[in-house]
Protein backbone atom coordinates (compact mmCIF):
# COMPACT_ATOMS: atom_id res chain seq x y z
CA UNK A 1 0.00 0.00 0.00
CA UNK A 2 2.70 2.42 0.82
CA UNK A 3 4.60 1.75 -2.38
CA UNK A 4 1.68 2.41 -4.22
CA UNK A 5 1.13 5.45 -2.77
CA UNK A 6 4.48 6.87 -4.07
CA UNK A 7 4.49 5.18 -7.81
CA UNK A 8 0.44 5.98 -8.33
CA UNK A 9 -1.21 8.04 -6.43
CA UNK A 10 1.96 10.23 -6.02
CA UNK A 11 3.47 9.68 -9.37
CA UNK A 12 6.80 10.24 -8.13
CA UNK A 13 9.41 9.53 -10.71
CA UNK A 14 12.18 7.50 -9.31
CA UNK A 15 15.36 7.19 -12.03
CA UNK A 16 18.01 4.45 -11.20
CA UNK A 17 22.01 5.62 -12.18
CA UNK A 18 23.53 2.38 -13.12
CA UNK A 19 25.43 0.56 -15.47
CA UNK A 20 23.71 -1.91 -18.06
CA UNK A 21 25.46 -4.74 -17.22
CA UNK A 22 25.01 -4.63 -13.44
CA UNK A 23 21.20 -3.93 -14.11
CA UNK A 24 20.82 -7.18 -15.24
CA UNK A 25 21.72 -8.76 -11.67
CA UNK A 26 19.42 -7.00 -10.11
CA UNK A 27 16.76 -8.90 -8.65
CA UNK A 28 18.16 -12.31 -9.42
CA UNK A 29 20.79 -12.66 -6.40
CA UNK A 30 20.83 -12.19 -2.82
CA UNK A 31 22.65 -8.49 -1.83
CA UNK A 32 23.90 -6.14 0.74
CA UNK A 33 22.47 -2.53 0.04
CA UNK A 34 24.09 0.50 1.67
CA UNK A 35 21.38 3.41 1.58
CA UNK A 36 22.13 7.19 2.80
CA UNK A 37 19.31 7.99 5.36
CA UNK A 38 19.25 12.02 4.33
CA UNK A 39 15.22 12.13 3.60
CA UNK A 40 12.17 11.69 4.98
CA UNK A 41 11.02 8.93 2.38
CA UNK A 42 14.18 7.42 1.77
CA UNK A 43 12.90 4.28 3.11
CA UNK A 44 9.98 4.33 0.76
CA UNK A 45 11.83 5.09 -2.24
CA UNK A 46 13.80 1.75 -1.49
CA UNK A 47 10.71 -0.22 -0.76
CA UNK A 48 10.24 1.00 -4.75
CA UNK A 49 12.85 -0.03 -6.00
CA UNK A 50 13.00 -3.54 -4.37
CA UNK A 51 9.55 -4.03 -5.81
CA UNK A 52 10.33 -2.89 -9.22
CA UNK A 53 13.06 -5.72 -9.21
CA UNK A 54 10.27 -8.44 -7.52
CA UNK A 55 12.23 -8.09 -4.04
CA UNK A 56 9.84 -6.12 -1.94
CA UNK A 57 8.48 -9.25 -0.24
CA UNK A 58 11.66 -11.00 0.76
CA UNK A 59 13.58 -7.37 1.26
CA UNK A 60 15.00 -7.10 4.71
CA UNK A 61 16.16 -4.36 6.80
CA UNK A 62 18.02 -3.29 10.18
CA UNK A 63 15.69 -1.42 11.70
CA UNK A 64 15.55 0.45 15.48
CA UNK A 65 13.25 -1.79 18.05
CA UNK A 66 10.51 1.01 18.15
CA UNK A 67 9.89 0.45 15.08
CA UNK A 68 8.30 -2.95 15.81
CA UNK A 69 5.17 -1.58 18.45
CA UNK A 70 3.79 0.53 15.28
CA UNK A 71 0.74 -1.02 14.59
CA UNK A 72 0.01 -2.94 11.56
CA UNK A 73 3.44 -2.14 10.26
CA UNK A 74 5.56 -3.12 13.19
CA UNK A 75 3.83 -5.75 13.60
CA UNK A 76 4.13 -6.96 9.56
CA UNK A 77 7.86 -6.67 9.71
CA UNK A 78 8.10 -8.93 12.87
CA UNK A 79 6.33 -11.33 11.40
CA UNK A 80 8.61 -10.82 8.23
CA UNK A 81 11.97 -11.39 9.57
CA UNK A 82 13.05 -7.89 10.11
CA UNK A 83 16.13 -7.65 11.84
CA UNK A 84 15.08 -5.21 14.72
CA UNK A 85 18.16 -3.75 17.19
CA UNK A 86 18.01 -1.10 20.41
CA UNK A 87 21.09 0.52 19.00
CA UNK A 88 22.51 -0.45 22.35
CA UNK A 89 25.49 -2.70 20.56
CA UNK A 90 26.29 -4.91 23.74
CA UNK A 91 22.88 -5.98 23.71
CA UNK A 92 22.22 -6.21 20.01
CA UNK A 93 25.12 -8.73 19.01
CA UNK A 94 23.36 -11.37 19.69
CA UNK A 95 19.81 -11.01 19.03
CA UNK A 96 21.52 -9.50 15.19
CA UNK A 97 23.53 -12.32 14.79
CA UNK A 98 20.92 -14.70 15.12
CA UNK A 99 18.09 -13.06 13.20
CA UNK A 100 20.97 -12.80 10.38
CA UNK A 101 22.00 -16.09 10.70
CA UNK A 102 18.34 -17.35 10.01
CA UNK A 103 18.51 -15.58 6.50
CA UNK A 104 20.88 -18.05 5.43
CA UNK A 105 18.21 -20.90 4.82
CA UNK A 106 15.98 -17.89 3.19
CA UNK A 107 14.24 -19.80 0.36
CA UNK A 108 13.58 -16.73 -2.57
CA UNK A 109 16.34 -13.97 -3.66
CA UNK A 110 16.27 -11.15 -1.20
CA UNK A 111 17.61 -7.66 -0.75
CA UNK A 112 19.17 -6.64 3.07
CA UNK A 113 19.04 -3.13 3.27
CA UNK A 114 21.19 -1.38 5.78
CA UNK A 115 21.58 2.45 6.83
CA UNK A 116 24.96 2.58 8.14
CA UNK A 117 24.96 5.94 9.51
CA UNK A 118 22.31 4.58 12.22
CA UNK A 119 20.39 7.75 12.50
CA UNK A 120 19.05 10.32 9.76
CA UNK A 121 21.22 13.11 8.65
CA UNK A 122 21.00 16.59 10.94
CA UNK A 123 23.25 19.59 11.06
CA UNK A 124 23.16 18.85 14.35
CA UNK A 125 24.27 15.10 14.37
CA UNK A 126 26.92 15.87 11.69
CA UNK A 127 28.50 18.33 13.35
CA UNK A 128 28.96 15.61 16.29
CA UNK A 129 29.84 12.93 14.35
CA UNK A 130 32.67 15.04 12.28
CA UNK A 131 34.07 16.01 15.68
CA UNK A 132 34.52 12.00 16.40
CA UNK A 133 36.34 11.72 12.69
CA UNK A 134 38.60 14.79 13.53
CA UNK A 135 39.54 12.80 16.92
CA UNK A 136 39.51 9.61 15.54
CA UNK A 137 41.60 10.97 12.44
CA UNK A 138 39.65 10.11 9.64
CA UNK A 139 38.75 12.03 6.91
CA UNK A 140 35.50 14.20 6.96
CA UNK A 141 32.31 14.28 5.28
CA UNK A 142 30.02 16.65 3.94
CA UNK A 143 26.68 15.13 2.87
CA UNK A 144 27.21 11.61 5.64
CA UNK A 145 27.36 10.79 9.15
CA UNK A 146 30.12 8.49 9.66
CA UNK A 147 29.36 5.02 9.37
CA UNK A 148 28.71 2.53 12.44
CA UNK A 149 30.91 -0.28 10.96
CA UNK A 150 29.67 -3.29 13.69
CA UNK A 151 26.28 -4.04 12.62
CA UNK A 152 27.93 -3.68 8.83
CA UNK A 153 30.72 -6.41 9.91
CA UNK A 154 28.37 -8.36 11.38
CA UNK A 155 26.07 -8.71 8.60
CA UNK A 156 28.63 -9.24 6.44
CA UNK A 157 30.07 -12.03 8.60
CA UNK A 158 26.41 -14.16 8.98
CA UNK A 159 25.47 -13.69 5.37
CA UNK A 160 29.36 -14.27 3.96
CA UNK A 161 28.65 -17.18 0.86
CA UNK A 162 24.80 -16.50 0.75
CA UNK A 163 24.87 -12.75 -0.80
CA UNK A 164 26.93 -12.25 -3.60
CA UNK A 165 27.43 -8.81 -3.97
CA UNK A 166 27.32 -5.30 -1.49
CA UNK A 167 25.11 -2.60 -3.55
CA UNK A 168 26.21 1.10 -3.17
CA UNK A 169 23.21 3.08 -3.41
CA UNK A 170 22.89 6.76 -3.08
CA UNK A 171 19.51 8.91 -3.04
CA UNK A 172 18.69 12.56 -3.89
CA UNK A 173 15.63 14.18 -5.40
CA UNK A 174 16.31 17.07 -7.78
CA UNK A 175 15.72 20.81 -7.95
CA UNK A 176 16.36 20.78 -3.85
CA UNK A 177 12.95 19.03 -3.25
CA UNK A 178 12.21 18.18 0.32
CA UNK A 179 9.88 14.83 0.10
CA UNK A 180 8.12 14.09 3.14
CA UNK A 181 5.50 11.23 3.76
CA UNK A 182 2.59 13.77 4.21
CA UNK A 183 3.14 15.31 0.53
CA UNK A 184 2.93 11.90 -0.73
CA UNK A 185 -0.19 11.47 0.70
CA UNK A 186 -1.57 14.86 -0.62
CA UNK A 187 -0.17 13.39 -3.48
CA UNK A 188 2.72 15.49 -4.34
CA UNK A 189 4.94 14.71 -7.41
CA UNK A 190 8.64 14.02 -6.49
CA UNK A 191 11.59 13.36 -8.79
CA UNK A 192 13.80 10.98 -7.20
CA UNK A 193 17.49 9.64 -8.30
CA UNK A 194 19.09 6.62 -6.68
CA UNK A 195 22.77 5.86 -7.98
CA UNK A 196 22.52 2.53 -7.96
CA UNK A 197 26.01 0.40 -8.83
CA UNK A 198 27.55 -3.17 -7.78
CA UNK A 199 30.91 -1.64 -7.68
CA UNK A 200 32.48 1.19 -6.08
CA UNK A 201 36.22 2.35 -6.97
CA UNK A 202 35.85 1.73 -10.37
CA UNK A 203 34.71 -1.88 -10.31
CA UNK A 204 31.96 -4.57 -9.04
CA UNK A 205 32.61 -5.96 -4.92
CA UNK A 206 31.75 -9.13 -4.46
CA UNK A 207 31.04 -9.96 -1.27
CA UNK A 208 34.02 -12.06 -0.68
CA UNK A 209 36.29 -9.20 -1.83
CA UNK A 210 35.13 -7.64 1.72
CA UNK A 211 37.30 -7.82 4.34
CA UNK A 212 36.23 -10.48 7.21
CA UNK A 213 38.57 -8.89 9.94
CA UNK A 214 36.19 -6.44 11.72
CA UNK A 215 38.77 -3.23 11.61
CA UNK A 216 39.73 -4.60 8.11
CA UNK A 217 35.83 -4.10 7.43
CA UNK A 218 35.53 -1.16 9.40
CA UNK A 219 38.21 0.66 6.91
CA UNK A 220 36.66 -0.47 3.92
CA UNK A 221 33.29 1.42 4.73
CA UNK A 222 34.79 4.04 5.84
CA UNK A 223 36.37 4.91 2.43
CA UNK A 224 33.33 3.84 1.00
CA UNK A 225 31.71 6.17 2.48
CA UNK A 226 34.31 8.91 1.36
CA UNK A 227 33.43 7.43 -1.94
CA UNK A 228 29.58 8.54 -1.34
CA UNK A 229 30.42 11.57 -0.61
CA UNK A 230 32.31 12.68 -3.31
CA UNK A 231 29.44 11.32 -5.74
CA UNK A 232 26.92 13.38 -3.88
CA UNK A 233 29.60 16.10 -4.62
CA UNK A 234 29.11 15.30 -7.60
CA UNK A 235 25.27 15.11 -8.01
CA UNK A 236 25.22 18.87 -6.33
CA UNK A 237 27.50 20.21 -8.72
CA UNK A 238 26.11 18.96 -12.16
CA UNK A 239 22.57 17.55 -11.48
CA UNK A 240 23.05 13.74 -12.07
CA UNK A 241 25.25 10.88 -11.50
CA UNK A 242 28.53 9.31 -13.63
CA UNK A 243 26.29 6.46 -14.96
CA UNK A 244 23.57 5.47 -17.36
CA UNK A 245 20.05 6.84 -16.34
CA UNK A 246 17.02 3.52 -16.69
CA UNK A 247 13.88 4.08 -15.37
CA UNK A 248 12.80 0.40 -14.60
CA UNK A 249 9.64 -0.78 -15.37
CA UNK A 250 6.60 -0.14 -12.98
CA UNK A 251 4.73 -3.27 -12.11
CA UNK A 252 1.06 -3.23 -11.90
CA UNK A 253 1.19 -5.43 -8.22
CA UNK A 254 1.25 -2.83 -5.73
CA UNK A 255 -1.96 -1.05 -7.41
CA UNK A 256 -3.83 -4.27 -8.19
CA UNK A 257 -3.32 -5.11 -4.72
CA UNK A 258 -4.57 -2.17 -2.99
CA UNK A 259 -7.68 -2.19 -5.21
CA UNK A 260 -7.92 -6.21 -3.93
CA UNK A 261 -8.71 -4.65 -0.38
CA UNK A 262 -10.21 -1.37 -1.23
CA UNK A 263 -13.42 -4.00 -2.88
CA UNK A 264 -12.83 -6.06 -0.15
CA UNK A 265 -13.34 -3.79 2.45
CA UNK A 266 -14.25 -0.36 1.73
CA UNK A 267 -17.60 -2.22 0.62
CA UNK A 268 -19.01 -3.15 4.32
CA UNK A 269 -17.52 -0.54 5.62
CA UNK A 270 -19.76 1.83 3.74
CA UNK A 271 -22.70 -0.40 4.78
CA UNK A 272 -21.87 -0.37 8.43
CA UNK A 273 -22.25 3.31 8.45
CA UNK A 274 -24.86 3.50 6.45
CA UNK A 275 -26.52 1.52 9.16
CA UNK A 276 -25.18 3.56 11.99
CA UNK A 277 -26.38 6.50 10.55
CA UNK A 278 -29.72 5.26 10.20
CA UNK A 279 -30.24 3.94 13.39
CA UNK A 280 -29.90 7.01 15.19
CA UNK A 281 -28.01 6.47 18.06
CA UNK A 282 -26.63 9.17 19.78
CA UNK A 283 -24.33 6.60 21.61
CA UNK A 284 -23.28 4.62 18.95
CA UNK A 285 -22.39 7.97 16.37
CA UNK A 286 -20.35 9.01 19.02
CA UNK A 287 -18.25 6.11 19.41
CA UNK A 288 -17.73 6.09 15.61
CA UNK A 289 -16.99 9.47 15.60
CA UNK A 290 -14.74 8.48 18.72
CA UNK A 291 -12.98 5.53 16.39
CA UNK A 292 -12.49 7.84 13.48
CA UNK A 293 -10.45 10.89 15.38
CA UNK A 294 -8.09 7.78 16.95
CA UNK A 295 -7.49 6.31 13.74
CA UNK A 296 -6.62 9.71 12.11
CA UNK A 297 -4.41 10.63 15.47
CA UNK A 298 -2.51 7.23 15.22
CA UNK A 299 -2.19 7.75 11.22
CA UNK A 300 -0.70 11.17 12.18
CA UNK A 301 1.53 9.29 14.76
CA UNK A 302 2.82 7.37 12.18
CA UNK A 303 3.46 10.12 9.90
CA UNK A 304 5.55 11.69 12.65
CA UNK A 305 7.63 8.70 12.84
CA UNK A 306 9.28 9.95 9.03
CA UNK A 307 9.80 13.46 10.07
CA UNK A 308 13.20 14.47 10.30
CA UNK A 309 12.18 17.15 13.05
CA UNK A 310 10.22 14.60 15.10
CA UNK A 311 13.12 12.02 14.63
CA UNK A 312 15.45 10.18 17.27
CA UNK A 313 17.96 12.31 19.37
CA UNK A 314 20.52 9.04 18.24
CA UNK A 315 23.37 10.57 17.42
CA UNK A 316 22.78 14.01 18.77
CA UNK A 317 24.93 13.26 22.21
CA UNK A 318 26.94 10.22 21.03
CA UNK A 319 30.14 9.20 23.41
CA UNK A 320 33.16 9.32 20.92
CA UNK A 321 33.88 6.06 22.70
CA UNK A 322 31.35 3.97 21.13
CA UNK A 323 31.87 5.08 17.64
CA UNK A 324 33.36 2.53 15.13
Amino acid sequence: EMVMLLEWWSGTDCTLYTDPESYRKYGKENAIVILNHNFEIDFLCGWNFCERFGVLGSSKVLAKKELSYMPIIGWMWYFLEIVFCKRKWEEDRKTVMQKLLNLRDYPENFWFLIHCEGTRFTEQKHQISMQVAEAKGLPKLKYHLLPRTKGFAVTVQCLRNVVSAVYDSTLNFRNNENPTLLGVLNGKKYHADLYFLLFTIGRRIPLEEVPEDEQECSNWLHKLYQEKDAFQEEYYRTGTYPAVPIVPPQRPWTLLNWLFWALLLLYPLFKLLINMINSGSSLTLASFAFVIVIASVGVRWMIGVTEINKGSTYGNNDNKQKQK
